[in-house]
């Protein structure tokens, strides 16, 4: 509990900000009292909550140039937020900070069809440019399942995926230039309207930095034409062996497909009775492989992966045959995350990556650790790019199901990092990971991330205490794990309040 003294001095900073933000922000738009500021305590990870000192809501760069630039002279951190749909906790507030929220930088600045781009501001929902260049019979690639809540600020921020990452890339891969903000205020752009530019390529640096290097202020992507045709091949399978001997077959015959998705039994009926797309209620595996191109190739590749399907024992195999289908098909793999909502009263949605090669090995001990645990798993995933989404049901209001669940989580992500994979693939680390990062990294890699931490933020005051672990809690992670397991392989968790990690 905080003294009262503190209490009085956080009040007192949080009226002095306050004046001075409203001394050229819109008041209405600087939040602080307590319930206004709830909304903002975390972001989509609900688990892991904070009330910020203020909340603002600027409407240009020059307002958020002003914020930065008073809480750097006055020593306080700063965490950036766009839509809140973040799985990291990345986006959660810090007690002694400010929220700087980019909700109303929501503009589609301009759609250039001669370069292929669209320049657009941090706000603008993901499928918001697509559906700006859809006159013109452009799209933008990547789509997470969030995209239409999701804006690109915050996909710049974790360098997002999607169901078609697998042939079109991640956030990072359709890029043409970021412009942002340093901690100091100082505007900068990297990248321009070329593919490519000279020198160090920081704009991949900054992309998936979550918030720790700077506050993006303007976005120019890549926009892809529509292809003459894309057809989705829906395959269930009896196990989840064979489900994921298919993925690497399909990749194996020279097929890049489009997208590549895998869920399990309880994610398969959790998306039916949501979306009612038609998934086979009986397979206990089932694979959505998209492929699209000249109306030639899609023939070519769906006869192809229909083939690899029923050779591999597909106990169903249907194909989509126009254009709703193909879109109903997809949106009970989009809408998995919240169907599984219905069937458990609360779930926790991991992210790690691991080789297409691991796919049956990892799921098998999951299944495993499922049952040791006494919790269940909906998986829902990028088959086709290993990115894991193992969904964790649980319910918070059963004594200590929460923490069981956090360390069956962290469990998940050590066996990722075991097999030759990572800990994120595009949710970050946040706050949520910050155990794992020593599984991962060697102190010596840990601080060099720390020194470009300062490069860009000397006085770490952006998004502090998320991203990177101090080199402090991550000898006492190593310390506990070694007298708590000496022979295991897999580092287990230390602590069940994740709260306690911070730096």
């Amino acid at each position: 509990m905080e003294s009262i003294a503190i209490q009085e001095s956080r009040s007192s900073i949080r009226r002095r900000l306050a004046k001075q933000f409203s001394a050229f922000i819109d008041p209405h738009f600087v939040v602080s009292d307590q319930e206004t500021l709830r909304p903002y305590e975390c972001d989509g990870l609900s688990a892991y909550c904070e009330e910020a000192l203020l909340v603002v809501l600027p409407d240009t760069v020059a307002q958020a140039q002003k914020v930065l630039k008073i809480c750097h002279r006055e020593g306080v951190p700063v965490v950036a937020r766009g839509a809140g749909t973040g799985l990291s906790a990345g986006a959660m507030p810090h007690a002694e900070g400010v929220v700087l929220s980019m909700a109303k930088f929501n503009r589609v600045l301009e759609i250039d069809i001669a370069a292929r781009a669209a320049r657009v501001q941090p706000g603008v929902r993901n499928i918001a440019i697509s559906e700006a260049a859809a006159e013109f019979g452009f799209y933008y690639a990547p789509d997470p399942s969030s995209q239409i809540a999701c804006t690109i600020g915050g996909n710049v921020a974790e360098n997002s995926g999607g169901v078609h990452c697998l042939k079109y890339g991640l956030t990072v891969h359709n890029l043409l230039s970021i412009q942002f903000l340093t901690m100091e205020g100082e505007l900068i752009t990297l990248g321009g309207e070329a593919l490519d530019s000279y020198g160090m390529d920081l704009m991949a640096l900054l992309t998936g930095s979550e918030g720790l290097l700077g506050l993006v202020t303007e976005v120019r992507v890549k926009l892809l034409p529509k292809p003459e045709r894309a057809q989705v091949v829906m395959a269930g399978f009896a196990t989840v062996s064979e489900a994921g001997d298919a993925v690497g077959k399909i990749i194996a015959e020279g097929i890049i497909p489009a997208g590549l998705e895998m869920m399990d039994s309880f994610a398969i009926q959790a998306a039916e009775d949501f979306a009612r797309a038609g998934y086979p209620l009986d397979a206990k595996a089932l694979l959505l492989c998209e492929v699209d191109g000249t109306h030639e190739e899609v023939d070519e590749h769906v006869a192809t992966v229909v083939t690899i399907f029923k050779n591999l024992g597909a106990t169903s195999v249907r194909v989509s045959q126009n254009e709703d289908e193909r879109a109903r098909l997809w949106a009970g793999r989009k809408s998995a995350f919240p169907a599984v909502g219905r069937i458990s009263p609360d779930y926790y949605c991991m992210d790690g990556t691991i080789p297409r090669s691991q796919l049956t090995r990892v799921l098998l001990a999951m299944e495993e650790m499922s049952e040791h645990y006494n919790l269940r798993v909906a998986n829902v995933f990028h088959a086709g790019d290993g990115n894991l989404h193992p969904l964790i049901l649980f319910d918070a209001n059963v004594p200590g199901e929460l923490e069981r669940t956090e360390e069956f989580g962290g469990k998940i992500l050590e066996l990722c990092v075991e097999v030759g994979g990572c800990i994120t693939g595009e949710h970050g680390v946040g706050y949520e990971k910050l155990r794992q990062m020593p599984a991962q990294f060697t102190d010596a890699e840990l601080e060099q991330f720390h020194r470009v931490k300062r490069a860009f933020d000397a006085k770490t005051l952006l998004n502090p205490g998320k991203g990177i672990p101090t080199l402090r809690s991550c000898q006492e992670y190593r310390s506990l794990n070694m007298n708590l397991m000496p022979n295991a392989q897999v580092a287990s968790q230390p602590e069940n309040n994740l709260r306690e990690a911070r730096g």
